[in-house]
């Protein structure tokens, strides 16, 4: 993953009030940007670049993970217009952190939309990200007046991605992130010229500037500023069907076939990349899904790693751990198993808060080993791996699943997990390992793969353990061996139908044990009572929580609006909604339940123990039966 920067000074947007900017109004950007930029340097070590653009209007910063094209397409891309009215205002600014699958295809897709028109002189020989620059070009000449700008030309993008644009012919300045918000971005208003408006791919590199109102800037949609008082407005480009308010739960019957097929085509273009990969295998179903499409594709030896806590005398050992061995063992990958006490995982806490920027529990819970594990994969000289994110939400893989009183409610809910992915796993994920100069990409969330997946009928992803419909079967049964045409199956019975542990439950039971006991030690019960005080918004409920509380305002302090990234979620169980909060209160014969999002939580050990208890062989009988 890359960090992107930029400053937009909105208000004075235009030719005449900048003509005469000074030297020192332009440098003084330069060096804020050279600031926000550099706390951005973990996400992309290996290059930097800044430009700043119509005379002092707009700076655009860029810290470089190379993936594809190493060796050139240097950011920002700058593209010069030969045409402009103004030779002294005639470039386009490009500044982006993500990978652009369809890139080749789109390059292919241009010269054809545009017959007879001058090639577009890409700066990069191969560099998928440059892509952005032709496609805007072409939206932009059709734009009358600029402010008219259509943004749909992002929806043709595919993979995972955030950007900032800058057009000087036109005072144009354009910030987008993918379809789900799988890549970060943020923005702030300045305080101290009023007019300024500021992106940046983390939130620490905010802190550099004198601004406040910070916000993550909502998945699927541009931000799009016109300068000299054209005012901003913030279109949607990604309108899926699922995400309609209104839709009823769809009714369509499933095709196994083809979300194996969508998962496979995901997969293997998430493995573009001129650089080591592996891929990250808990030894879930999800994980390993992703690891066997990986080793059926490529071309040489596949990595795995995975990481657990280490075996403790009083606690049973991790059981993702042995699951991952045994997929790596089938699959025949190069496995690099790690292990972490918990006194370090309890050492790299305030580390992970600064670099995952949250104080939501299980994003923390999970954040430490992912954080821990990416440092190891790095100093094997591994820069992309894939991982296995968004599963749980698109299928209602989560325990508390179980007890969805109706299609339409366990719908509802899918709908509502996935749209918040990029506040929690998806952010989790990109930053635990960017820290560390890494790159997390999540098939998963392949654009048609969720399209097709939350197209059909709910009754397919839900469960009835008596008769043997466990959680995600769904997708269990695409992969199975009663479904596909293989004669070999693509992993072994015992964890193709092995039961959902959340990932900071699987790397030791002790871990969030260990956690809880920590906390004791260091939030007193007069914390407790005076929280609302200290913390009025988005109090914390548990010791656990507040003292994540206590370490996220350390890196982040209130008054410019940073807690307000994290939503309110008191009651929750893996990130789950208010709605699922009283799906476990009625199952509970107290009703009530418990103030801890694990997924050993008690409203759902029943479910936990039950599955965990049953032997999961695969039925061809189960198969026709359902799906």
């Amino acid at each position: 993953m890359c960090g992107i920067y930029a400053q937009w000074r909105s208000a004075t947007a235009n030719a005449n009030a900048n003509a005469n900017a000074t030297t020192t109004t332009t440098q003084a950007m330069r060096e804020r940007a050279v600031a926000a930029t550099r706390k951005l340097r973990h996400r992309g070590p290996d290059s930097a670049g800044i430009t700043v653009a119509g005379n002092g209007v707009a700076v655009l910063g860029h810290e470089r993970l190379a993936i594809v094209d190493v060796s050139a397409a240097a950011q920002p891309f700058v593209f010069v217009d030969p045409t402009a009215a103004d030779p002294t205002r005639n470039r386009v600014i490009l500044a982006v952190n993500g990978e652009i699958y369809n890139h080749e295809d789109l390059r292919e897709r241009l010269e054809l939309m545009f017959p007879g028109s001058p090639p577009y002189p890409y700066a990069s020989a191969s560099s998928d990200c440059e892509v952005i620059l032709p496609l805007y070009l072409a939206a932009a000449a059709a734009a009358a007046p600029a402010s008219a700008l259509d943004v749909s030309f992002i929806d043709a993008l595919c993979g995972q991605f955030a950007f900032v644009l800058f057009d000087e012919r036109t005072n144009v300045f354009v910030a987008s992130r993918d379809h789900l918000g799988i890549v970060p971005l943020y923005i702030g208003h300045g305080y101290d010229d009023g007019e300024s408006v500021y992106f940046a791919s983390e939130m620490k590199a905010l802190r550099e500037c004198v601004c406040g109102d910070i916000a993550t800037l909502p998945p699927g949609v541009a931000y799009v500023g016109v300068g000299g008082g054209g005012g901003a407005t913030f279109a949607r480009w990604y309108f899926p069907a699922w995400q309609i308010p209104e839709a009823l739960a769809p009714t369509a019957r499933v095709n196994v076939s083809l979300v194996r097929e969508l998962l496979e085509a995901s997969v293997e273009r998430c493995m573009m990349s001129d650089v080591p990969w592996g891929v990250l295998l808990s030894g879930g179903l999800d994980s390993s899904l992703i690891a066997a499409i990986a080793a059926h594709a490529a071309t040489r030896p596949l990595h795995s790693f995975t990481i657990s806590l280490a075996d403790a005398a009083d606690a049973p050992p991790s059981p993702d751990a042995a699951a991952a061995a045994r997929v790596a063992a089938f699959l025949g990958t190069t496995h690099h198993d790690f292990t972490f006490t918990l006194q370090e995982g309890l050492d790299a806490l305030n580390e992970v808060v600064y670099h995952v920027e949250t104080y939501d529990v299980t994003s923390i819970r999970s954040s430490v080993p992912m954080y821990l594990l990416s440092r190891r994969v790095k100093a094997l000289g591994v820069k992309m791996v894939l991982t296995g994110e968004g599963s749980d939400e698109i299928f209602g893989g989560y325990l508390y699943f179980h007890h969805a009183p109706s299609r339409e409610e366990f719908h509802a809910e899918t709908v509502d997990k996935v749209k918040a992915l990029h506040l929690y796993d998806c952010n989790r994920a990109n930053k635990a390992t960017a820290a560390w100069g890494v790159e997390a990409r999540v098939p998963f969330l392949d654009k048609a793969f969720v399209a097709y997946c939350m197209s059909v009928d709910p009754v397919f992803k839900m469960v009835d353990m008596e008769f043997g419909f466990m959680e995600k079967f769904m997708l269990r049964t695409a992969f199975s061996s009663s479904t596909t045409s293989s004669s070999s199956p693509w992993l072994p019975a015992d964890v193709l139908w092995r039961q959902k542990e959340q990932f900071s439950d699987g790397v030791g039971y002790a871990w969030i044990d260990g956690l809880r006991a920590f906390a004791e030690t260091q939030v007193s019960d007069s914390d407790m009572s005076n929280a609302a005080r200290h913390f009025p918004f988005n109090t914390p409920v548990t010791k656990e929580a507040y003292l994540y509380r206590k370490l996220f305002e350390a890196h982040f302090p209130p008054g410019a609006g940073f807690e307000t990234t994290v939503p309110p979620n008191p009651f929750s169980v893996a990130c789950s909604t208010a709605r699922a909060a009283s799906w476990l209160a009625s199952s509970s014969s107290s009703g009530v339940v418990a103030n801890d999002p694990s997924g050993r939580a008690v409203g759902l050990l029943r479910v936990h123990r039950a599955a965990a208890a049953a032997t999961s062989v695969e039925s061809s009988n189960l198969v026709d039966c359902r799906c």
